[in-house]
């Protein structure tokens, strides 16, 4: 059976932010048994996921975004905290999350609205910034009762980074790291 790669648009986190991300995420596996961690290079912040597509529509959504983001700042993100998307017994998503920013929820409506003007069916949930860390929970003990004892050590201290770039993504199922960053959108300065 043939698999697609899949596309998605993410604030492209930075290096030094990344490493400063896998100390946390070795601790974190430490504690927490998650079936699936992601790799540290992976990490971003979904915008549009767009799924499979032909050349073409990516290229004219590639325009459209790049005409919605012509105006766009860099702007500052603190990323401060943990949580979870799923039953609070066994989550299927565990995340660091970063504070309400205006500025990335701007960024995000203008590139899902191009992604749609060209033609994607988007997921119309509300946007939940956040940064995938792991998957599945496979711990014997309950989530809740497994991090009970430690949840305020697990808490990341702020960090702050300057999202300067935003990536067209594309999915190398079977690989690790698996995204590739095939179209790179610099904010101004």
């Amino acid at each position: 059976m043939e698999q697609h790669s899949h596309y998605f648009f993410a604030v492209k986190i930075s290096k030094e932010t990344k490493l400063v991300m896998k100390d946390h995420l070795e601790k974190l596996k430490e504690k927490l048994p998650f079936s699936r961690w992601v790799h540290y290079l992976d990490l971003h912040i979904t915008l549009a996921f767009l799924g499979a597509a032909s050349s073409d529509k990516l290229k004219h959504c590639d325009q459209l975004v790049l005409q919605a983001l012509e105006e766009s700042n860099e702007f500052t993100l603190n990323i401060y905290k943990l949580g979870f998307f799923g039953r609070k017994n066994a989550p299927r998503v565990f995340w660091a999350a970063p504070q309400e920013s205006p500025v990335l929820n701007s960024i995000r409506q203008r590139v899902y609205s191009a992604c749609e003007q060209a033609g994607f069916e988007l997921e119309t949930r509300p946007f939940c910034p956040h940064i995938t860390l792991a998957r599945k929970w496979r711990g014997e003990l309950p989530f809740q009762d497994e991090l009970a004892a430690f949840w305020e050590e697990l808490q990341p201290k702020p960090l702050h980074f300057q999202a300067s770039e935003i990536a067209l993504y594309k999915t190398h199922l079977g690989q690790s790291p698996k995204y590739e960053a095939v179209k790179i959108y610099r904010l101004q300065t």
